[in-house]
C-alpha cells in the first residue's frame, strides 16, 4: 500500500496526534479506517456463502486456520456488491463479538490500497443523522476530498453480529 499525503500538521505536538488510516472507496466517495483496528489486509478471495444471511454478508473465509465472517461494506452501504478488482481487498479488523468480547471480522473494501496519516481531532461531525448507518463517523476535508471515518464497532448491527459470529463458531465445530 502506498502512502498519500495527509492533513498538513506542524510541530511536535501535532505530529504526535497523527494516526495511520487505511483509505478505501464506496462508489465515488472516500472513507478511512483507523489502522489500529486493522489486523491484516488480504487479497480478495472467494467466500463460502451462508444462506439466509443479509445480502451484505459475503460469507465465510479461512484466516489463520479459523472461519472468518466477511462483510461486503459496499453492499452494506449501497446494496450492490463490491467490484471484484485487484484493488478490492479484505481488511481483517478487530470487531465487537457477542458476549462483550472481540473477534476478527473481514471487510471487503474497494480501492483499499493506500494509507495516510491524519490527525483524528481534525475530523468534524458530519451534522447528519446517521441512524440507519451508525457506522458513518466524522468527516475531514483534505486535498479537495471529503473523507469519512468508518466506525468498525458500529458496522454490524447487534442482531446480525450474533448470527455472523455464530456461523463462524459453527464452522469451527
Amino acid at each position: 500500500m502506498s502512502p498519500v499525503p495527509g492533513t498538513p500538521l506542524s510541530g511536535h505536538r501535532a505530529a504526535a496526534q497523527r494516526r495511520l488510516f487505511l483509505r478505501f472507496s464506496i462508489g465515488a466517495d472516500v472513507y478511512v479506517l483507523d489502522t489500529r483496528e486493522v489486523l491484516q489486509v488480504l487479497p480478495l478471495a472467494p467466500c463460502k456463502q451462508i444462506p439466509g444471511m443479509p445480502p451484505w454478508v459475503a460469507g465465510l473465509a479461512m484466516h489463520r486456520g479459523r472461519a472468518l465472517p466477511v462483510v461486503d461494506v459496499t453492499a452494506l452501504a449501497t446494496g450492490r456488491a463490491a467490484a471484484r478488482l485487484t484493488s478490492t481487498r479484505v481488511a481483517v479488523v478487530d470487531s465487537p463479538a457477542p458476549g462483550g468480547g472481540r473477534a476478527p471480522l473481514g471487510l471487503i473494501l474497494e480501492k483499499a490500497t493506500e494509507t495516510a496519516h491524519y490527525d483524528p481531532s481534525a475530523f468534524l461531525p458530519s451534522g447528519l443523522d446517521h441512524r440507519d448507518a451508525p457506522y458513518l463517523g466524522p468527516v475531514l476535508e483534505t486535498g479537495g476530498t471529503l473523507l469519512q471515518w468508518l466506525r468498525v464497532d458500529e458496522l454490524v448491527p447487534a442482531a446480525a453480529r450474533e448470527r455472523l459470529f455464530g456461523a463462524a463458531r459453527e464452522a469451527q465445530e
